[in-house]
């Protein structure tokens, strides 16, 4: 049931029980595990447009973090007997083991459209499980939607569902998942067609994609995707989760050749405490690269501003231009905030633009050695477009001291 009344009756699969959240969709034709397990979903129920969910199992290799972050799943279809020689069970037995509502059966078109229309709005999943002891408040709910009075007292509750305290509900999601590069390298190894070395390279990749080796870099985790991590260690570099609310002084203890700001879920303006201690990083001269949340909050440090989008954007199609070059890359993204490019202050630059909506995808800091994306460059679930990003970072970290991103591109 949305926020603006409009029900959807299907069937239930995964756990049983009434959840609210915020209704997105993502256009992703496949990585529903990485969606079910990114904790930048946090306190969503995500619709999936893609017409069949689950064809190739669960495989745990592919999580983004160690359990789904997810309030609900909707989809057209999921497949009961999945086919991949990395399978480790079907979707319907993963929900319900982590205790998430889902829906299937329902027109997804219809909905994705209304929410394209309406925009994001709150919703409640209401699912039986036959077991009238524990299906009182489904009962509940339903008998509600009978009468006027009750369907506009259970309208009134989904209304004023709010998304509150989520970076510090993810922090730390993906460190059951991760692992070193060797380990990465090595399963990797033993299913891709194109051979890849021990030390992680294709055969065909320059020695410079190892560039980093000898530097540190500190990942703040506002609810990180483990592919972040793992896009580093291919690099050579040995990367520092640290904690969200880690403050600057503690940071530069740990003497970080250079610092990558994860994504996350929620509003980016809800972190003011950590807005502050970001304004800080950026005075110490220390390379910065922020990614999804990241960029937002790294921006809003500097003195701009953000946005909430009517619908966001979620999905692996999402195409963005450079404007350096011109050039479009396909991206991966899952956002429904963006910084306003009109905000941006004196010293930082937009270097990203969204191909669709103009929406601001990228700043590069002339005033600090810095730069930031709001999609996301590690893919997982793809595409790989834009993994050069990593490399920049790479780059910027071996710069002498007080060169920035301005003076690198001019150069």
């Amino acid at each position: 049931m949305l926020a603006d009344g409009h029900v959807f009756e299907g069937k239930s699969f995964g756990a049983a029980g009434c959840i609210t959240g915020e209704a997105v969709f993502t256009t992703g034709m496949t990585g529903y595990l990485e969606t079910l397990t990114d904790p930048s979903y946090y306190g969503q129920i995500v619709t999936q447009t893609f017409p069949l969910i689950g064809n190739y199992g669960v495989i745990p290799g592919d999580f983004e973090s160690g359990s789904p972050c997810v309030r609900g799943y909707v989809v057209r279809d999921w497949c009961r007997a999945p086919s991949n020689f990395r399978s480790e069970g079907d979707i319907d037995g993963f929900l319900k083991r982590h205790r998430i509502v889902g829906l299937y059966g329902i027109d997804t078109r219809a909905l994705t459209k209304i929410i394209r229309e309406c925009g994001v709005m709150n919703a409640r999943l209401i699912a039986l499980s036959g077991d009238s002891a524990r299906d009182a408040e489904a009962q509940a709910d339903i008998r509600s939607l009978g009468d006027a009075a009750g369907k506009a007292r259970l309208l009134a509750e989904i209304r004023a569902y709010a998304i509150t305290g989520v970076v510090e509900a993810v922090v730390g999601a993906a460190s059951s998942v991760e692992r070193s590069a060797e380990d990465a390298f090595a399963q990797a190894a033993a299913y891709r067609a194109v051979p890849i070395g021990a030390g992680g390279l294709k055969a065909n990749a320059d020695e410079s994609a190892k560039a980093g080796r000898g530097k540190r870099v500190a990942l703040y985790d506002y609810g990180a995707k483990a592919n972040i991590r793992r896009e580093l260690l291919k690099r050579g570099v040995e990367v520092l989760t640290v904690p969200a609310n880690l403050p600057c002084g503690e940071l530069r203890a740990l003497k970080p050749d250079g610092v990558v700001l994860s994504n996350g879920p929620g509003d980016p303006t809800d972190n003011s405490a950590l807005i502050a201690e970001l304004r800080k990083l950026t005075q110490t001269g220390i390379p910065i690269f922020g990614i999804c949340l990241g960029h937002q909050l790294l921006a809003l440090a500097a003195g701009a501003r953000t946005e909430k989008l009517k619908y966001g954007h979620r999905g692996a199609n999402q195409p963005v231009k450079e404007l350096a070059t011109g050039r479009v890359y396909i991206s991966s993204q899952n956002h429904g905030y963006a910084v306003v490019s009109g905000t941006l202050p004196q010293g930082a630059r937009l270097s990203f633009v969204n191909a669709n909506d103009g929406t601001c995808e990228g700043v590069e800091y002339a005033d600090f050695p810095g730069f930031s994306v709001q999609f996301h460059p590690e893919a997982s679930a793809g595409p790989l477009d834009t993994g050069f990003l990593f490399d920049r970072f790479v780059a910027l970290l071996r710069r002498p001291a007080g060169t920035g991103t301005e003076s690198r591109r001019a150069r």
